[in-house]
């Protein structure tokens, strides 16, 4: 019976601080272990510019962006030698902001 209680109060404790130390359980040895962005290219545009669905002159213009808007850049797409298009997706707050919201599109270089 005592050896029961024991061995019962062992996995209890065992099971409630063991996962302490795994990956998922809540402590973290080095915040370096996580896999951050730190190249995340980001533009600020210099006049107003069009947002565009796909990357062509004659694609479907979502909307025109302001001076000054800030764009993260998801890649890069090159047309031609002299034309370059860049996938890129506006910030947002994606709790408030209407989810219908147009976030990414591609603008002309």
């Amino acid at each position: 019976m005592i050896n029961n209680i024991l061995k019962n109060c062992c996995l209890i404790t065992f099971a409630l601080i063991a996962p302490i130390t795994l990956p998922a359980g809540g402590i973290q040895k080095s915040l370096n272990q996580n896999k951050f962005l730190h190249n995340i290219n980001e533009i600020i545009l210099s006049s107003n510019t069009s947002l565009y669905s796909y990357p062509q002159s004659n694609a479907k213009e979502l909307l025109v962006l302001d001076l000054g808007t800030t764009l993260s850049v998801l890649r890069s797409w090159k047309v031609s030698k002299g034309e370059t298009w860049v996938r890129v997706e506006l910030a947002s707050n994606k709790f408030f902001d209407n989810p219908n919201k147009i976030l990414k599109g591609w603008i002309k270089m």
